[in-house]
């Protein structure tokens, strides 16, 4: 089962990987026999929990508003522990793993008898709301969760001074831009941070070697470029 946040489920870890919830849109085996008995006892007892009336709904409700939420990254990743409030431990954890599980896992659930309309709404928030869901854990968990990125330098007009201030953009997993404005200042002071921590732990497969070359070359031109003129 995955854990979206510091609370487990009462499913432990070995029985989650050993059925294969948590491990999201990724080709999972076929579950054996043991591995579907265990699959199916976390299934019904999910069931049992979502029969109560109006449950169904208000988890539609839960769901719905993570996904739209303007911190979604900060929803995603205590969606679990709330989902456990509102199930229970258990339910909470089985029901973020079978949202995000990987497709023949999920087919399973077929396979076991639970109320159509249970079933309907599984497979209807599985299909709207697992792969953000799976993506933003992913990128939550993974430090090459940025897409991609641009900056640009613009200079501004502040008390009547001339400021060179810089624009990153990041892109993120869901292809939805950040922008961060500062002065150059404000830039350099972060290139900096990042090359003194980074260095203790380069070696010559860390880093390429245009890469290399870019920093040098840039370097070299901010010391030229920063470099007071002698006065004729």
């Amino acid at each position: 089962m995955r854990a979206a946040g510091p609370h487990a489920g009462s499913c432990d870890a070995k029985t989650a990987r050993r059925v294969g919830i948590g491990r999201c849109y990724h080709r999972a085996p076929m579950l054996d026999h043991e591995e579907k008995f265990l699959f199916k006892e976390e299934i019904l007892h999910l069931t049992s929990s979502l029969a109560e009336p109006g449950v169904l709904d208000n988890v539609e409700d839960l769901l719905t508003d993570v996904i739209t939420s303007p911190r979604f990254d900060s929803e995603v990743f205590t969606l679990e522990r709330s989902l456990q409030v509102m199930l229970g431990p258990r339910a909470g954890s089985t029901l973020v793993g079978l949202l995000t599980v990987a497709p023949d896992v999920f087919d399973e659930v077929a396979e076991v008898r639970i109320p159509p309309e249970i079933h309907e709404r599984l497979t209807a928030w599985r299909a709207r709301f697992g792969l953000a869901i799976d993506n933003a854990l992913n990128f939550l968990n993974n430090p090459d969760g940025i897409q991609g990125h641009n900056f640009a330098t613009q200079v501004a007009h502040v008390d009547d001074r001339r400021v060179l201030q810089g624009r990153l953009t990041l892109v993120r997993y869901n292809n939805e831009p950040q922008f961060f404005l500062a002065d150059a200042q404000v830039f350099y002071g972060l290139i900096a941070d990042v090359l003194e921590r980074l260095g203790p732990y380069t070696d010559g497969e860390t880093i390429e070697p245009d890469t290399l070359a870019r920093l040098k070359d840039a370097l070299a031109l901010i010391e030229r470029r920063s470099t007071p003129r002698e006065r004729a």
